[in-house]
């Protein structure tokens, strides 16, 4: 008999689920990471790069007006915001990774790329960003930590916890 054998069917399929959305949390960390070091080697943490993508956003995306004019605020700081969005990328994804804070840095992902799926509305595919966005919703409501991540050990300690 394996490990499982004495759950109850719900709790199956409670563990099959949570292991899906593990899966999904783990895929997504790894983008964030992918992303940042993508990122990092074109220069777009640097003003010069940054504010040169946020300019193309501007000119090409058919976002709202006052969308347009948020980016405008950030590539006119882009030496505060570049690093900013650096740290939010390589962050959100090594916590996404690990299972750490998993429902607020689920719900934080959703709402940065959500904004980036709004700055780059309509230079590309809609779907690119939009399945990630809600996929990162559904990692935020489903607790996603408690398999495979340290929520999953500190949900033990604290099982109560919104956090995990």
């Amino acid at each position: 008999m394996g490990p499982n054998a004495s759950l109850t069917p719900n709790e199956s399929k409670q563990l099959a689920a949570a292991k899906g959305l593990a899966l999904v949390r783990v895929t997504i960390g790894a983008m964030f990471v992918w992303v940042f070091f993508e990122n990092l080697g074109k220069g777009l943490y640097r003003p010069a790069g940054y504010s040169g993508l946020i300019h193309y956003y501007i000119k090409a995306s058919h976002s709202p007006a006052a969308w347009k004019a948020v980016m405008g605020l950030a590539a006119s700081h882009a030496a505060m915001a570049a690093p900013l969005q650096a740290m939010t990328e390589i962050s959100l994804g090594i916590l996404l990774v690990v299972g750490l804070l998993t429902r607020p840095a689920a719900f934080v992902a959703f709402l940065f790329l959500g904004s980036l799926w709004l700055s780059e509305y309509g230079t590309s595919w809609i779907w690119e960003l939009l399945v990630s966005v809600l996929a990162c919703l559904g990692l935020s409501i489903g607790r996603a930590g408690r398999r495979w991540g340290v929520d999953a050990w500190l949900s033990q300690r604290w099982p109560s916890s919104p956090w995990w």
